[in-house]
C-alpha cells in the first residue's frame, strides 16, 4: 500500500498574475487581487497554473515544491528562496507540516 496526500483539503483561488508567475513556485500578494513570484520571505501559496494573465494559486492542502538548504519532516518554518524554491528560516518563516523530503529530486511535500 502506498501513501498519497494529493487532493487533501485542496483550496485553489484565481488571481491576476504579474509577469514571472510560474506553476509550481511560491507567490505572494503584489496588489489588490494580484500575485507575483517571490524569491525571499513569506509566501501566500503555490501557483498551480497560469492562463491569459491569471494564476490559480493553491492556498491550502498538500503541495510538492523544490527546496534548498536542509529541510526535515515535521513542522518547519518555511520561506520562499531564489529559483522558485522554499527553504527553512526559523526566524521569519511561516510554520508548515513537512510530510516528505525527497533529496534525490530536490523536493519537499508539505501542507499549506
Amino acid at each position: 500500500m502506498s501513501v498519497a496526500f494529493n487532493g487533501f483539503n485542496e483550496n485553489v483561488a484565481t488571481f491576476e498574475a504579474t509577469t514571472g508567475v510560474t506553476p509550481g513556485k511560491p507567490v505572494t500578494m503584489s496588489a489588490n487581487n494580484k500575485v507575483q513570484a517571490v524569491t525571499s520571505g513569506t509566501f501566500c501559496g503555490i501557483c498551480t497554473n497560469v492562463r491569459q494573465g491569471y494564476a490559480g494559486v493553491q492556498l491550502k492542502g498538500f503541495v510538492t515544491v523544490a527546496y534548498t538548504g536542509s529541510v526535515s519532516v515535521g513542522y518547519q518554518k518555511l520561506v520562499a528562496a531564489s529559483g522558485g524554491k522554499v527553504t527553512v528560516d526559523t526566524n521569519n518563516g511561516r510554520e508548515y507540516l513537512v510530510v516528505e523530503v525527497n533529496s534525490t529530486a530536490g523536493t519537499i511535500g508539505f501542507m499549506l
